[in-house]
């Protein structure tokens, strides 16, 4: 176990990671808020879905998810279909103009990483990006984490 002022010092470096997330937001178009962009690259990484799905997979309430899609829906992003098991229920699912929208998006934040990480050797990115995913698998999902304190 590592000691303790290395967690602090990481705690530290995730603090500061706020300034790559804004720099990536950055590179957003501006009818496309980062809330509409996770919207989009969810319902491609895990296909069609119901809302209650993708209000999990983002870790917001259904209201929130809700603004979102109405957001992205609203743009041609993605439609809204009947569930075929349960027609109360709409499944989201990407349209061609969401596609396009989404390879843009991906084009846009390679080039920002590509210009930023310049200096970096192929190992350094992929080591960054194997333990970014080893970070995230080890604390999972935070609405589900019990986090312990000494008393």
């Amino acid at each position: 176990m590592a000691e303790r002022s290395q967690y602090e010092e990481l705690a530290r470096q995730l603090s500061a990671i706020g300034a790559v997330k804004r720099a990536l937001a950055r590179t957003l178009p501006a009818e496309c808020p980062g809330g509409s962009a996770a919207v989009l690259a969810l319902i491609d990484r895990y296909g069609e879905m119901r809302l209650s799905r993708l209000a999990e997979l983002l870790s917001v309430d259904m209201s929130v998810t809700s603004r979102h899609v109405a957001h992205v829906a609203d743009r041609g992003w993605i439609e809204r279909v009947p569930d075929p098991d349960d027609r109360r229920s709409r499944i989201l699912r990407l349209t061609p103009a969401g596609r396009e929208l989404l390879d843009d998006l991906g084009r846009r934040t390679t080039d920002m990483f590509a210009h930023y990480l310049s200096d970096w050797s192929d190992d350094d990115v992929g080591q960054l990006t194997a333990m970014l995913a080893r970070l995230r698998d080890s604390v999972g999902d935070c609405r589900a984490a019990h986090i312990h304190t000494p008393t």
